[in-house]
C-alpha cells in the first residue's frame, strides 16, 4: 500500500473517488492526505453464485515480500518479457493482511463534505456521478470483477476530470507469459476472469480514452496458505497445494513460482499499477 500511494502522489486538493469490490483499503488510505474522498462498493451481484460464499472479496490476506534487488532488474528498467521494474522498493516487506500495522500513520476515516460520506453501492459502469466530478480515480485490484472492463474503463474516465488521473492496480502476467498461471487462480476461484498481459491491460486504457503516463510494474510473493483461505473448497486447496508441492520437488511447472520460505510454501504473482490521463 505504501508503495501504492508513493505512486498515485495524492495532493491536498484532490477530490478522490475509490471503486472497489466490497471493502478496500484504498480510501482509507487515501482520507488523510486529500480533501474528499468517495468510497464504490462495486460488486456485482451475480446470478447464480454459489451458495455459502461470501458476497464481497477482499485481495489482501497474509504478508506480500517484494522480490529482492537480485531477482529485479535495476530501477527504470525493462525485462524481456515487459516487466517493468523498481529496484527502490526491493526487499520491502508490506503487512497487507487482516490486523496488520506498518510504521506509516494509520489511516483514518475518509474525510470531506462531499454527499456520500461513507461507503455506497453503485454499479460501475453506470457510476452515479456527473462527467469530469474527480481530480483523481482509483480502482485497485477490482477492474476484472466489477463488470466488463472496457465499460468499466470508459465509465472511470467520465467521471474523471480532463486534467485529473486515473490510477489502475492489478494483476498482470508477462507479455511473453502464456496463460497456464491462470490454471492455479482457477482451482482457488471459479469466477477468475484471467489474469491480463501487461499489454493487454494498457491497450484497454487506451482504447477507453486514456495516455498512459506512468507504469510500475513489479513481482511479489505471498504465502500460499492465506490465499489458500479463499479457495472455493477444500479440495481445491488440496490440488493447488499438491501441484506447487511438485513443483518446488522438481515436477511440473505451474507457473507460480514457489518456493519454501522459512518452512512456509510461497509463491509469487505480478502486480502492475497504472497511472492515466483521460484524452480530452
Amino acid at each position: 500500500m505504501r508503495r501504492l500511494l508513493e505512486f498515485v502522489e495524492p495532493s491536498g486538493d484532490d477530490v478522490c473517488l475509490d471503486v472497489a469490490r466490497g471493502g478496500g483499503p484504498m480510501a482509507a488510505a487515501l482520507g488523510p492526505q486529500v480533501r474528499h474522498v468517495t468510497a464504490v462498493d462495486a460488486t456485482p451481484a451475480r446470478a447464480g453464485s454459489r451458495g455459502g460464499r461470501m458476497s464481497t472479496v477482499t485481495f489482501g490476506t497474509g504478508p506480500v515480500r517484494i522480490a529482492r534487488d537480485c531477482d529485479l532488474p535495476p530501477a527504470s528498467t525493462t525485462s524481456p518479457d515487459g516487466l517493468a521494474t523498481g529496484a527502490a522498493a526491493a526487499a520491502a516487506v508490506v503487512a497487507a493482511g487482516p490486523g496488520a500495522r506498518t510504521a506509516a500513520r494509520e489511516p483514518r476515516r475518509p474525510r470531506g463534505d462531499g454527499p456520500d460520506g461513507g461507503t455506497i453501492r453503485a454499479d460501475a459502469t453506470a457510476l452515479p456521478y456527473r462527467d469530469n466530478a474527480f481530480s483523481l480515480v482509483t480502482a485497485r485490484f477490482s477492474l476484472y470483477n466489477l463488470g466488463e472492463p472496457e465499460h468499466v474503463l470508459r465509465e472511470l474516465l467520465r467521471v474523471c476530470r480532463p486534467d485529473g488521473r486515473l490510477i489502475i492496480a492489478d494483476l498482470v502476467r508477462g507479455n511473453l507469459a502464456g496463460p497456464d498461471r491462470d490454471r492455479i487462480e482457477r482451482l482457488r476461484d471459479p469466477d477468475h476472469p484471467g489474469t491480463p498481459s501487461i499489454a493487454r491491460l494498457t491497450e484497454m486504457i487506451t482504447s477507453a480514452g486514456a495516455s498512459i503516463r506512468r507504469l510500475d510494474v513489479f513481482t511479489v510473493e505471498r504465502p500460499v496458505e492465506p490465499w489458500l483461505a479463499g479457495a472455493a473448497d477444500e479440495a481445491a486447496a488440496d490440488r493447488i497445494r499438491e501441484a506447487l508441492t511438485d513443483e518446488v520437488d522438481g515436477g511440473p511447472r505451474t507457473g507460480a513460482k514457489p518456493r519454501m520460505i522459512g518452512g512456509e510454501l510461497w509463491f509469487t504473482q505480478s502486480w502492475a499499477h497504472v497511472a492515466a490521463e483521460p484524452i480530452s
